[in-house]
């Protein structure tokens, strides 16, 4: 018999009610029943890093993952630290928080080299693992879609971001599945079983037909073409049991009433995840 799925593994990433500042998205994950939120460092800033704290405490939730470190490629060695520097006070935020799971955005390659990049990226990692080993942080590689490469990150597929973890423990580095970025791979599954027991977040979402955007095309779950609850078994299957994350960019779902969107999202996420 197939499992059912359930709300206690559900998680709003903030980014899906973009328009929402943490207090409010905290207080609609509350009233929803959403046990599970992913915050954004921007969000964080803008509320204080105390007051973050707080507000997710007293409201009885927990934190599925912080977003983001990464970006650590730059053409000189000096911007490469302050970027490495970055990381680790995204690290202090995420222990400081109680977040087990810092996500890695890798970032783009500067100057069109993209081989050098790559190695940045591997370097920037290598340097800090210890310091997210200490702070008792995970540090989780998210593959990102190819049309990203040139934008946001080098790491395109899930057997890089594999790669990148393998010198690590998997307490010490994972990867994110999200299936907007990896559904197409024709390795998916092969390399969901290569991450078994690193997997570190599940994120969903949709790839709509035609896509609108970019950045700003993710659909709700149901809305497009990928095998959601395929993927979702796969990882289940290479023992991810933790929280789903929603990561919805969408100008027309961020227009939306916030309220609105989260009655819909868990709709979509029991009928489709």
């Amino acid at each position: 018999m197939e499992k059912l799925q359930t709300i206690e593994r559900l998680s709003l990433n903030q980014i899906t009610t973009e328009r929402w500042n943490l207090r409010e998205a905290v207080e609609g994950c509350a009233r929803a029943e959403i046990p599970w939120i992913a915050l954004w460092r921007h969000k964080i800033a803008e509320t204080g890093l105390a007051e973050s704290k707080r507000l997710v405490r007293d409201a009885g939730l927990r934190i599925s993952s912080i977003c983001r470190g990464g970006m650590f490629p730059a053409s000189t060695a000096a911007e490469r630290e302050r970027r490495l520097d970055d990381n680790r006070r995204a690290v202090d935020e995420a222990a400081e928080l109680g977040a087990e799971v810092l996500v890695l955005v890798c970032g783009p390659a500067p100057d069109n080299d993209i081989a050098s990049a790559r190695n940045w990226v591997a370097e920037g990692i290598e340097q800090l693992v210890p310091y997210a080993r200490a702070s008792g942080v995970k540090l989780a590689v998210e593959p990102l879609h190819p049309m990203y490469a040139a934008e946001r990150s080098v790491v395109v597929t899930m057997a890089e971001a594999n790669a990148l973890a393998a010198p690590y423990k998997p307490d010490e580095v994972g990867i994110i599945v999200d299936v907007f970025h990896v559904w197409w791979d024709p390795d998916l599954y092969q390399q969901i079983t290569r991450a078994s027991g690193r997997i570190l977040g599940f994120h969903v979402s949709d790839w709509i037909v035609p896509t609108p955007d970019l950045l700003m095309g993710r659909g709700m779950m149901g809305d497009g073409v990928i095998e959601l609850r395929r993927i979702r078994k796969a990882v289940e299957a290479a023992g991810y049991e933790g929280p789903i994350e929603v990561e919805i960019f969408n100008q027309t779902i961020w227009d939306q009433p916030g309220d609105e969107v989260l009655s819909l999202m868990k709709q979509r996420y029991l009928e489709h995840v």
